[in-house]
């Protein structure tokens, strides 16, 4: 799978981003939060920009102010650009921002989790592997992507076989490097997401393991601190998330094939597997913004202690430091 505007994870890719952070907005007090027309928003997307197409699809792409979309292959690297200070939100699962903030010296907050569906995250063998579980793993060279819901489904599925990391010869890739790697036959398994999982499995790849119910399925939007500071900007970010929400509640009442012909075009799949993936990811869990809450804060906190034990992070982590409430109001008012 090509994904042309893919950003590498490197501090000259992030160096690239960088003049384009000075239009990520002014000052807070040049702008008004009924005015929002001066606001322009630098947003991540993982993947193909589901969130842009879909807001096209819903016909709620006519936002007040502007949104500048940047693709990367993960959420770990849309958490990387905002700490470079190129983008104003980034949306990610989980993990991403336990990593970023590890230095004890985030730039950015959680603001709101938009919980959606934990299907196409999975290990997956090639074609004629040998390899049918994950306790075969022992010994073999696994993909996997760093510091995302594919290092952690991977360590976790390790642990229920009774494997230890160490027990695994693990190599840290993207996305479409690991799916080279497994095509090519220098890896024996991959821990992916998404496309990726998509592209093995029209390749022959087998599941051997899946993050669906060790995932929790929540997924989380991060503001960097200058969003938080303007109340423009503030409201810019919440109407983004709730258009997004309502968005996807346009395609669950009947809309899905046109949708799915939208996907399967992006992602080079047949129509009839994208509409599948679609609707079984709705049905398993409709994609929907909500507020910060403690349950939240506790589900990442398990996350980030799962990655201390593993010894991926040197310490412990508590992550309520980087969460905050300062967009609740205004995500309420928008849903």
């Amino acid at each position: 799978m090509l994904f042309r505007h893919t950003l590498r994870t490197s501090a000259a890719a992030l160096a690239l981003l960088l003049p384009f952070a000075a239009g990520c907005g002014g000052p807070a007090q040049a702008e008004s939060p009924s005015d929002l027309s001066s606001v322009t928003l630098s947003v991540g997307a993982t993947g193909w920009k589901t969130e842009e197409a879909v807001l096209k699809y819903a016909h709620l792409d006519d936002t007040p102010y502007k949104v500048r979309w940047s693709q990367f292959q993960g959420g770990e690297q849309q958490l990387q650009a905002v700490r470079a200070g190129a983008l104003d939100l980034a949306s990610s699962s989980e993990i991403p921002p336990v990593f970023a903030a590890a230095d004890g010296a985030p730039n950015f907050k959680v603001v709101a989790v938009q919980r959606g569906a934990t299907l196409n995250q999975e290990v997956v063998t090639r074609k004629g592997s040998k390899v049918t579980g994950i306790a075969g793993l022992k010994g073999k060279k696994v993909g996997y992507v760093q510091n995302t819901t594919a290092h952690y489904f991977l360590y976790t599925l390790l642990k229920q076989a009774g494997l230890k990391w160490s027990d695994i010869d693990a190599k840290p890739l993207l996305p479409n490097d690991g799916l080279a790697a497994l095509n090519g036959g220098s890896i024996d398994a991959l821990a992916s997401y998404g496309t990726s999982i998509i592209t093995a499995h029209q390749q022959g790849a087998r599941t051997i393991g899946s993050g669906k119910d060790i995932l929790s399925g929540n997924f989380l939007w991060s503001a960097r601190d200058n969003v938080l500071q303007s109340p423009a900007r503030r409201a810019a970010a919440a109407d983004l998330i709730a258009r997004i929400t309502k968005a996807y509640a346009y395609v669950r009442d009947g809309r899905e094939e046109g949708f799915a012909k939208i996907t399967a075009a992006a992602t080079h799949q047949p129509l009839a597997q994208a509409r599948k993936d679609l609707v079984d990811a709705q049905k398993q869990r409709p994609t929907r913004a909500r507020p910060v809450g403690d349950d939240t804060i506790a589900s990442q906190q398990k996350v980030a202690d799962a990655f201390t034990e593993l010894g991926a992070l040197k310490q412990h982590l508590d992550v309520k430091s980087f969460w905050t409430t300062a967009l609740d109001a205004d995500l309420k008012k928008a849903l």
